[in-house]
């Protein structure tokens, strides 16, 4: 669990600092600016492992580059681990291309679980991935971490073990399969994930399981499952929308991370992860309205079942007023936070990014958000409807009203704003006052 992370000479700003709450940490910002990169850093914190560095074939989540090589750089962070608070500051070697790492026995922060933008993951289990003891020595012969494409995701992953290819995750169509096929407790537990993560009891907003499995070409001898569509259609997993996938894959992973941690630690005798932390950027991609709306309360829910004797930490990237707006009923400033990254404008013309630690205000509205700090927009409208108001209020402020510029800004706001936009009903009542007036 990540308490404090503070960057120098490395990422969007010169410097950047964050103190992490311990269950909800919102992160909002402009493309660009830095969200993916924190929650790569973050990983890389309670890991010690850059999620490119474990699997190559990965296009995200690359080893972290000073901005300027010629000064100093700095990652420092502290964390829970198993066993105490670790407080440590890393620096980068230009002449190794590497951040420096404490030598010996690195911290356990429990079970780390990473879903990146793109639909790939990454999973770092205490119990898989922690180092051997043989003797009093310490010994890193462990894989380091699971790292998954979005195809392996789906496919499988293979690592290389000791000079040979092992298989270490069969991936989501064969394990899926194979649990429908049992009929066993593992496909009644990936249904009743899907069952949490929609957005609604309606059964236009379930995820249905088809009883049986399917094949999707004479080529392709892969048993596929497959979902029942509302209009009673069954598709197989493959052929479903990306927002359908996203979510499909997410409550996958959620399953597989947790049955292996729990499948590993009986066979080592050991206790389960008392940490768990979730890392997911963009956490609304793909998804519908309704499906953004209920997400955030889902995993959030859905991780404490799954864990329930542990803590859980979420660190969740969006660019979603959706979200923000869903996390009202939930945050509590005692254990949440939300974080926004901006540009601002410096000394003379020079620009920078900021992180700033915001106060989290009830909007009511979801179109609030929108023109909150969080998105900076001056209107929850179209830019067209955005530019047409601005053009009113000039015209309104204005010493000079004549017909020429009123008919103008008229046309402007009647093509841009609906006829029951609130703001066209304000127009049309000052247009009556103008004309009442002379």
């Amino acid at each position: 669990m990540l308490k404090h992370l503070a960057l120098t000479n490395v990422g969007p700003a010169n410097t950047l600092e964050m103190n992490l709450s311990p269950r909800l940490n919102l992160i909002t910002g402009d493309n660009g600016l830095g969200k993916s990169f924190l929650l790569d850093v973050t990983w890389w914190a309670l890991t010690r492992r850059w999620p490119q560095e474990v699997n190559q074939n990965l296009t995200s989540g690359y080893v972290a580059k000073p901005n300027d090589k010629e000064v100093p750089a700095s990652i420092e962070f502290s964390l829970d681990s198993k066993t105490r608070t670790v407080s440590y500051t890393s620096r980068y070697s230009p002449r190794d291309e590497a951040w420096l790492g404490k030598s010996g026995r690195p911290w356990n922060p429990g079970l780390v679980i990473y879903a990146h933008a793109d639909g790939g993951f990454s999973v770092w289990d205490p119990a898989r991935n922690y180092w051997l003891k043989r003797g009093n020595v310490d010994v890193q012969e462990r894989i380091p971490a699971y790292v998954f494409t979005p195809q392996q995701v789906w496919d499988g992953l293979t690592v290389d073990l000791n000079g040979k290819d092992a298989r270490v995750c069969n991936g989501l169509i064969a394990d899926w399969a194979g649990w429908i096929r049992e009929k066993g407790i593992s496909a009644k537990r990936m249904q009743t994930l899907l069952n949490n993560l929609a957005p609604s009891d309606a059964p236009s907003d379930q995820l249905k399981v088809a009883p049986s499995l399917g094949r999707l070409s004479l080529n392709d001898s892969r048993d596929v499952p497959m979902l029942r569509t509302p209009y009673g259609v069954d598709v197989p997993i493959v052929s479903a929308s990306s927002g359908v996938k996203r979510i499909v894959a997410l409550a996958y992973m959620l399953m597989w991370s947790w049955n292996e941690h729990r499948l590993a630690v009986k066979e080592l005798g050991e206790e389960r992860a008392t940490q768990v932390t979730l890392l997911v950027d963009e956490i609304e991609a793909h998804l519908h309205p309704k499906w953004q709306r209920s997400i955030l309360r889902s995993v959030l829910d859905l991780a404490k079942v799954m864990h329930a004797q542990a803590s859980v930490q979420l660190i969740a990237a969006t660019h979603s007023p959706m979200i923000l707006a869903s996390a009202e009923p939930l945050f509590n400033a005692k254990t949440d936070a939300w974080f926004d990254l901006d540009l601002v404008k410096g000394k003379g013309t020079a620009m920078h990014v900021e992180l700033s630690q915001r106060e989290f205000v009830r909007r009511g509205d979801i179109s609030h958000w929108l023109t909150s700090n969080a998105f900076d927009f001056k209107e929850a409208r179209s830019l067209e409807a955005e530019k047409a108001i601005g053009d009113a209020f000039k015209l309104i402020r204005g010493k000079s009203k004549n017909e020429v510029d009123i008919l103008r800004v008229n046309k402007q706001l009647r093509d841009a704003l609906g006829e029951v936009d609130r703001f066209w009903l304000r127009w049309e009542e000052y247009r009556q006052s103008i004309r009442g007036a002379k």
